[in-house]
């Protein structure tokens, strides 16, 4: 489930500089990807998931899918699912219980709420690294040494100024690499899409919070 929040996350690492080591020519780019992100209506598309080991082993791929709008969105994966809307997360495990958490209790980790404001602007480092002829490649480094990832890798397309692929390395090197695919940035969603409505999930489901 963490692994999909970061998914959002690195989707809107946006912001104005902060306390980190600036790279003015990332900066463009990322400027470009926040402008253009903010202007959006609603985002929905799909997503892959690859998780390669220090060795280099795929563990395996999985897909979903995504619903984004201002701070509110929806991740599914298989039977999982996950519901923000501004206030509190709901964390369906895919069998009887939904995990209520409420968004400000997430200040601490790499979660959409956090990257849509200050958060970034004090807690990354990054450098643009490689350009070609259709992204920019973008390593950032968060500036707490505590967080339990040491580098992120975003890849923006330069036609539609928007993050598409990421990779995350771990403390034990260990990488997530996700891809978004299909997206749709003028998608007309509904803020009842993002309303919890416990009669849809199974009669005998846990709520914890």
């Amino acid at each position: 489930m963490k692994v999909r929040l970061i998914i959002v996350s690195v989707l809107f690492l946006i912001g104005n500089i902060g306390n980190g080591q600036i790279d003015a020519k990332a900066k463009k780019v990322l400027d470009k990807v926040s402008s253009k992100v903010k202007s959006y209506s609603g985002i929905v598309g799909t997503f892959t998931i690859k998780s390669i080991t220090s060795k280099g082993k795929n563990n395996g791929t999985k897909s979903g899918s995504i619903t984004l709008k201002g701070q509110k969105y929806i991740l599914k994966q298989g039977k999982t699912e996950i519901i923000c809307d501004a206030t509190n997360i709901y964390n369906f495990d895919g069998a009887r219980t939904v995990t209520v958490t409420p968004v400000e209790e997430s200040i601490s980790t790499l979660s959409p709420q956090n990257l849509l404001s200050n958060f970034y602007d004090k807690d990354f480092s990054y450098k643009l690294v490689n350009t070609t002829a259709s992204y920019f490649q973008i390593e950032l480094w968060p500036t707490d040494k505590r967080k339990n990832y040491s580098k992120v890798t975003v890849f923006v397309d330069k036609k539609k100024d928007i993050i598409t692929k990421a990779k995350i390395l771990d403390k034990t090197n260990n990488t997530i690499e996700f891809s978004l695919n299909n997206l749709n940035t003028s998608a007309n969603i509904s803020d009842n899409a993002f309303v919890f409505n416990k009669s849809k999930y199974p009669s005998n489901i846990e709520i914890l919070d």
